[in-house]
């Protein structure tokens, strides 16, 4: 067996062997507003529910590994002492991690990752509609656990209402199990599904995708397209050059016959299938690809 002492790994190592040890976590996506009263959205992780009276959640947005600096939530809840915790669950992982995304102050998130802002009847942060339960709450309390990149803060969230879909209850008004469908964070890319398993979902760590609110219109209004398909097209950094799509054009004999078909339904669908697939960039050159 291998054993370890914490003080003798480097931080990102020992990160890394926590966050695959200690899973599955349930995901909290945390919906705050800065001095300035604009909409902030992350998901963390190191979340759960500690209390049940009073109804306590805690979540931990931890100083940043690799430069100690802090997350805009972090600063959020300490100036705003409120916050709306959103539920995740499967439909929605994806564009849930496109909000990890580390946008500049004053980015909108919401929009970023195609979210539905909802107002609250309590708190002033906004509601994600997309999310299955949202609970509104008051920050009690803020713990700083330490100052080094790494060191967590613990967020004591006091559960003022709560909001449950009610499509995700059973015929006794219980929250079914299999129909909330929650996702959980493992170590890496790793997600569990309650229901399903074992997934990957690619981590935007250091790039800054365009966002779903710059994926043009025909995309985020057809039916094809799911919620997840668009968060893995937004989580693009940059989208293909006309040179790109034409090489992909002329050496692909499918996408030639799609073109020359003129038959936009059977083009988003074939964009789908790589989507599917998860070949994100052959999906943006079939899409943007002219007849």
């Amino acid at each position: 067996m291998l054993s370890i002492d914490p003080k003798e790994l480097t931080t990102p190592k020992l990160h890394g062997y926590l966050q695959s040890a200690v899973a599955p976590r349930p995901i909290a996506l945390a919906s705050t507003l800065d001095k300035e009263g604009r909409p902030n959205l992350s998901p963390f992780s190191f979340f759960n529910i500690f209390s049940t009276n009073p109804p306590i959640l805690i979540f931990s947005p931890s100083r940043r590994v690799r430069d100690n600096t802090v997350k805009h939530t972090l600063l959020n809840v300490e100036d705003n002492r409120e916050v709306v915790i959103n539920v995740v669950n499967h439909a929605m992982v994806e564009q849930t991690s496109l909000s990890s995304t580390e946008y500049a102050a004053g980015v909108n998130e919401f929009e970023k990752a195609g979210f539905t802002m909802l107002h609250s009847d309590i708190v002033k942060p906004l509601r994600v509609k997309e999310a299955p339960v949202q609970f509104e709450c008051r920050v009690n309390q803020v713990i700083a656990l330490g100052t080094e990149g790494g060191a967590g803060n613990l967020v004591l969230c006091e559960v003022l209402k709560m909001h449950i879909d009610e499509s995700i209850l059973d015929e006794n008004g219980t929250i079914d199990q299999y129909k909330i469908d929650l996702v959980s964070r493992l170590g890496g890319n790793w997600y569990s599904r309650s229901r399903d398993g074992l997934f990957e979902v690619e981590k935007p760590l250091t790039t800054l995708g365009i966002g779903v609110d710059a994926i043009p219109a025909f995309i985020k209004e057809s039916p094809v397209f799911s919620g997840n398909d668009l968060g893995k097209l937004g989580n693009t950094e940059t989208l293909p050059t006309d040179e790109e799509i034409d090489i992909f054009v002329k050496g692909s004999f499918e996408a030639k016959a799609l073109l020359s078909a003129d038959d936009e339904e059977k083009k988003l669908l074939r964009a789908k299938e790589y989507l599917d697939n998860n070949d994100v960039a052959t999906a943006w050159k079939l899409l943007l690809a002219q007849q």
